[in-house]
Order: structure tokens, then C-alpha cells, then sequence
């Protein structure tokens, strides 16, 4: 189901970009207490925690079945300073999150119940919905194309961000591109 996921991840995951943190930073920032240990992914997973790995300038927190970078609770906080992009899914709700975060104020996001925040409309990025004090009022430019690939009747993004568009959006946003490699051979930073 997912090419840019391993098969332990593709029914429930959450994905959270930092940039300019390390891991270590970023549990700190979670509220995590002084232990640490590295896991492997299957470790990870098996365990049910979550753990975060550098990638370049970036600190990534991967979990799964969780779903902390899926609340602006922790991801407006988390985000002060820097840029953040997350994005999850859990299968047994049908349940899809993205969230663009540029030091407390939300550019982009997806959520459940609204769809998705900009789209194209009559040629310029617009609201699809009533933003809220924590949106910034920019449009998001840095992702025109894509929603403008996603609006596209010719060659639509699947409306699931889970399906294509969260990995494509993360990607032009962070430079990384996910693949399960990538996780796999990673070990995670995790707290006792």
C-alpha cells in the first residue's frame, strides 16, 4: 500500500519533521526525562514507543500507533524557532493528519473533518476553510504546484494525503525523501 513505508508502518504511523533540532533537543522539547536508548525500527515499533533519528539538519520522530505531530497541541509548541511537517494515518479509522508549521502558525494542514486548508481556486491559493488566530495569513507558495497537481482533473493526487500527497508535500518541504529504507537502516533515539 505504501512504496515509501515498511509493511510494520503502513496501517498506523506518525511522521514528524524539526528542523535545526537534534533528537535529543526534540524529546526534550516532548517533555522526555534524562534516559535515553537507541532502538532499531522493529525495536521501536515492537515496543510501541517512539524514537527520533537526525537526517541532515533535520530531527525526525517516528511513531507507531501514535500520534503526537497529529495535534496543533503539541505541534505549535514544538514548532517555536523552526519549521515543522508531519503527517500520520491510522487505518482503523480512516483517519489522515498533515500539518505544515513555520514557528507556531500553521501554513498548510489536512485534517479529518475539513479536508484539506488551501486548494486552488480560480488560479491562486485560497482558504478551502475557515482558518483559525493559529493560521499564518501567507498562502502556502512553496506548494503550488502540488496543489495544483492535486486540483488537476487531468493527473489528480489521490485525496488521501496517506495515498501519495503527505510524502510528496514533506519532501518539498524538508528535502528528505522517505522510503523504507531509509527507516530501516536508521536507529531511533528513544526515552525511558
Amino acid at each position: 500500500m505504501h512504496s515509501r513505508l515498511p509493511p510494520a508502518l503502513a496501517k498506523a504511523y506518525c511522521l514528524t519533521y524539526v528542523r535545526g533540532l537534534t533528537p535529543d533537543r526534540l524529546l526534550t522539547r516532548l517533555g522526555a526525562g534524562p534516559g535515553r536508548a537507541e532502538l532499531t525500527l522493529d525495536e521501536l515499533i515492537r515496543g510501541q514507543a517512539r524514537g527520533a533519528v537526525a537526517l541532515g539538519e533535520w530531527a525526525l520522530l517516528v511513531e507507531s500507533y501514535g500520534g503526537l505531530g497529529s495535534t496543533e497541541e503539541v505541534v505549535l509548541p514544538l514548532s517555536a524557532g523552526t519549521r515543522l511537517v508531519s503527517h500520520s494515518y491510522l487505518d482503523v479509522d480512516d483517519m489522515d493528519h498533515f500539518h505544515w508549521v513555520d514557528d507556531g502558525r500553521i501554513r498548510f494542514q489536512f485534517l479529518p473533518e475539513e479536508g484539506y486548508s488551501h486548494g486552488i481556486v480560480d488560479g491562486r491559493i485560497r482558504f478551502l476553510f475557515r482558518p483559525h488566530e493559529s493560521y499564518c495569513g501567507e498562502p502556502p507558495d512553496e506548494i503550488a504546484d502540488l496543489l495544483e497537481q492535486m486540483h488537476s482533473p487531468v493527473h489528480p493526487l489521490p485525496e488521501q494525503p496517506h495515498r501519495g500527497p503527505a510524502f510528496s508535500l514533506a519532501e518539498r518541504l524538508t528535502g528528505i525523501t522517505m522510503t523504507p529504507r531509509l527507516l530501516e537502516e536508521s536507529r531511533y533515539l528513544t526515552a525511558h
